[in-house]
């Protein structure tokens, strides 16, 4: 059950990353945390500068993900520490309410699609020419708080189920932030190729808050109905959340 939960926590965190609103951005994000620009990444392809620029990106977007992992990982704690010694007598309360606050945010999701005041963003943006690691680390934990409402439906959904497994709260926020995290990682070490595979996947995204939307709605239908570990009985999704 709880190898079930992780798994679902670490590809809720790379839905986020896949979100409408965050992916298409990301390059330009990157390299404007780094103190450049696509187009000088582009210009100076080839020489000494592109290997510097690369390094600086990377290592900018490493104290970027480390800001909102740990951000994350303080929820984490914070859960465990609050509601652990509850827990045994409230676990059925807790998945009927957390059921539904999940089932809630899927429909979100799915109300964003046709309610366009639904899709606010509440962006924060490093200024120009003030680049620096801990700076970006900085907006790591900017990022984490509030970036944009746009991961919102997936980042409560996986509170929310924390919030009912409080043990493995802190787990689940990691294996969250790693989700995240790594395709930003990706995206800095390889970030001339990573930026055209974002924008190819760009043009698919039409889809993405109706697929994630029902995926979430099931996963809350899951826990209102203690039934989570039913995920198992599917042998691919069981060999793709387990290994």
């Amino acid at each position: 059950m709880s190898e079930i939960t992780i798994g679902i926590a670490a590809i809720a965190g790379l839905g986020s990353f896949l979100a409408p609103c965050i992916l298409p951005v990301i390059p330009a994000f990157l390299a404007y945390i780094s103190g450049t620009t696509i187009t000088e990444i582009q210009r100076n392809n080839g020489t000494l500068n592109l290997a510097v620029n690369r390094l600086n990106i990377l290592i900018n977007t490493v104290f970027f993900v480390l800001g909102f992992s740990i951000v994350f990982s303080i929820f984490g704690v914070i859960l465990n520490s609050v509601l652990v010694n509850n827990a045994t007598n409230l676990v059925s309360s807790f998945n009927q309410i957390g059921g539904t606050i999940i089932i809630g945010f899927g429909a979100f999701m799915l109300l964003s699609t046709r309610i366009m005041k639904l899709n606010f963003e509440k962006k924060i943006l490093p200024k120009a020419g003030k680049s620096s690691y801990p700076l970006s680390f900085v907006f790591g934990l900017a990022f984490a708080t509030g970036w944009t409402p746009c991961i919102g439906p997936i980042l409560g959904s996986i509170l929310t189920l924390a919030a009912t497994t409080p043990s493995q709260a802190f787990t689940l926020l990691l294996a969250y932030s790693v989700g995240l995290g790594i395709p930003f990682i990706l995206m800095g070490l390889f970030f001339s190729k990573m930026t055209r595979v974002i924008r190819s996947i760009s043009k698919h995204l039409k889809y993405y808050s109706i697929i994630m939307g029902g995926l979430i709605i099931l996963l809350g239908i899951l826990v209102l109905t203690n039934q989570l570990a039913r995920i198992a009985s599917f042998p691919i999704l069981n060999e793709l959340l387990l290994g």
